[in-house]
């Protein structure tokens, strides 16, 4: 009879890695998806705000090739310039959104409220604080720069274009991980609004929280949130939440502010032997 070894780690939270947009900085993830709306009508092609956050969360190249790879983009672009994409096109549209939200960056990257008391709370019991983005390096180093100026600072951060693969490849997630010098992966959480990001964090075996409020899901601004009806509130939350589950987020919170009990959850959890 053989006896088999199963070594696990039962240690606390090391690291908690969050998305940008829509998770700790812009409430609605409204930078990114009108500046695509923007770029391609500039292109001769219509698309609704609805259709260009289908696929956020990804690099923002990656990004431009999925939504003309929609069967509905995909025709519409067609029709107006009488043939299909190609990676030419692809290249071209991505060189024309790279300026535009750089400039329009600065103007979003106010930070969700909850943001820096919940990072506070992390830092007081040891956790390590990172983040990773669909935005390039400059884009992500404005939104830095715009966090330091309302007293927000990452132990790491990575951007999309660091990495040879980005989502929901788990590439920056480890990045992030070996940064913030987390002895396993098991110790470390990854936070994110995106159905690509919390692929990201499963593919890295890490813990995974889906936001649903403040991001991409939802789309709305505060002041729009506010204006809803109570029951049409309660319904986007849960579509949001089911999407967001349904990719296999481990726990889905309304936002950033809701964060801390999941991690008591998930320390008791890693104290028993479980794992993400």
């Amino acid at each position: 009879m053989g006896f088999g070894y199963r070594r696990f780690y039962c240690g606390p939270v090391e690291a908690v890695i969050f998305d940008m947009a829509g998770t700790i900085v812009d409430f609605g993830s409204r930078a990114p998806a009108g500046v695509f709306v923007e770029v391609f009508r500039r292109h001769g092609i219509t698309i609704s705000p609805a259709e260009a956050r289908l696929p956020m969360g990804a690099e923002k190249r990656a990004h431009v090739a999925e939504l003309l790879a929609m069967p509905a983009v995909r025709a519409r672009f067609a029709d107006r310039h009488g043939r299909d994409p190609d990676e030419a096109d692809i290249d071209r549209i991505y060189q024309d959104f790279i300026p535009l939200q750089l400039e329009t960056l600065p103007a979003f990257s106010a930070l969700i409220p909850g943001t820096a008391a919940t990072v506070a709370a992390l830092r007081a019991r040891g956790i390590r604080i990172g983040a990773n983005t669909g935005y390039n390096r400059a884009m992500m180093e404005l939104v830095q720069a715009a966090m330091a100026e309302q007293g927000m600072t990452l132990d790491s951060a990575v951007a999309a274009s660091d990495v040879p693969r980005a989502r929901p490849s788990p590439a920056m997630c480890l990045v992030n991980a070996a940064q913030l010098s987390a002895s396993t992966v098991t110790a470390c959480v990854k936070v994110d609004d995106t159905v690509p990001g919390i692929e990201e964090g499963l593919a890295a075996g890490m813990w995974t929280v889906g936001i649903t409020l403040s991001g991409n899901e939802i789309g709305l601004s505060e002041a729009e949130w506010q204006a809803l009806p109570a029951q049409e509130r309660q319904a986007r939350l849960a579509r949001a939440e089911a999407r967001l589950r349904a990719a296999g987020a481990h726990f889905v919170i309304p936002s950033v502010a809701d964060l801390l009990p999941v991690i008591d959850v998930i320390e008791t959890r890693l104290a028993a032997g479980a794992r993400p």
